[in-house]
């Protein structure tokens, strides 16, 4: 099992996280977030924690309510724009900023993800596969993925449910200088079914599915019920050869190990897979794992 932490990133660094929260900075602007995973004590007392902050999140009525247990408020601690950009090792921006959730914009864990599919796409090219390698993104949330994808040179078809922040990952390609990204706002599941049917193929996909999730139309979306149907699915239209799959969870109660029976299960005949955590290392040394990953080589 591998722990993948981000590298060479100047604009995010985790500066400490303990009692269920995390403190970190975003290029010159820093947050306290919260982060159930971190249990243990805060390395730094919570009064020079908001000295250093410039927002603090403070959670709402909907903590322990499925899909709504990271909603709540923000509290503005100092001056300071509510949407700035990010940087990313030059490939491509992100803007972050404040939501109605705890979220900002951008999963900074995700990185070594995104240098794994910009390898990956790259690699596909100097193949010469014989055409533009296809890279399907699910759950995308803002693009950075997608942008990863793009940024390499691949045709890559971007798919999420909420409008809003399909919106965010136009901008987000725009402002790298990127163009051609498909946009898709759908449920995956539909989309993922719709493209099995009409035999389209790709060179690699990427899913990030919520716990529990809607769709555009108010289809449900429920990790413990339908993870397996949309594996089986991309099974079917990920291509035979040269081609990959990124699987990450966030859900708890999901393991490397659970990462590991599903490829094993829908993806028999990889040529190579490799399982493990996406994790966060603090200032102080303290390892935050984050997520759980997967990906399979074909």
């Amino acid at each position: 099992m591998q722990l993948l932490h981000p590298v060479s990133w100047p604009d995010y660094q985790l500066l400490d996280c303990g009692e269920e929260e995390k403190l970190e900075r975003f290029g010159p602007y820093v947050t306290i977030r919260p982060e159930p995973k971190a249990t243990w004590s805060r390395s730094m007392p919570f009064a020079w924690w908001k000295e250093q902050a410039h927002w603090c999140f403070q959670p709402g009525a909907g903590k322990g309510i499925p899909g709504r247990e990271d909603s709540g408020t923000w509290q503005q601690l100092k001056e300071v724009p509510s949407l700035w950009t990010l940087d990313y090792k030059g490939l491509f921006s992100v803007q972050v900023g404040p939501t109605s959730f705890k979220h900002v914009g951008v999963f900074p864990e995700q990185a070594p993800n995104w240098d794994y599919i910009y390898a990956k796409t790259a690699g596909s090219r100097a193949l010469g596969i014989g055409s533009v390698p296809w890279v399907l993104n699910l759950f995308a949330y803002t693009g950075a993925a997608s942008l990863a994808a793009r940024a390499a040179g691949a045709e890559v078809v971007h798919v999420d449910a909420v409008r809003q922040v399909v919106t965010r990952g136009r901008e987000n390609m725009e402002q790298s200088g990127l163009s051609g990204i498909r946009w898709v706002v759908e449920d995956a599941l539909k989309f993922v079914k719709r493209e099995e049917r009409r035999g389209n193929k790709y060179h690699g996909i990427i899913l990030d599915p919520p716990a529990y999730g809607y769709g555009p139309r108010g289809e449900r979306w429920k990790l413990d019920n339908s993870l397996d149907v949309l594996l089986a699915g991309c099974s079917s239209i990920l291509e035979q050869e040269n081609a990959f799959l990124v699987l990450n969870l966030y859900a708890l109660g999901y393991t490397a190990g659970t990462a590991e029976r599903l490829i094993k299960t829908y993806f028999p005949g990889s040529k190579y897979s490799t399982f493990g955590e996406l994790c966060l290392e603090d200032t102080f040394g303290k390892q935050l794992s984050v997520s759980v990953f997967a990906r399979v080589e074909q």
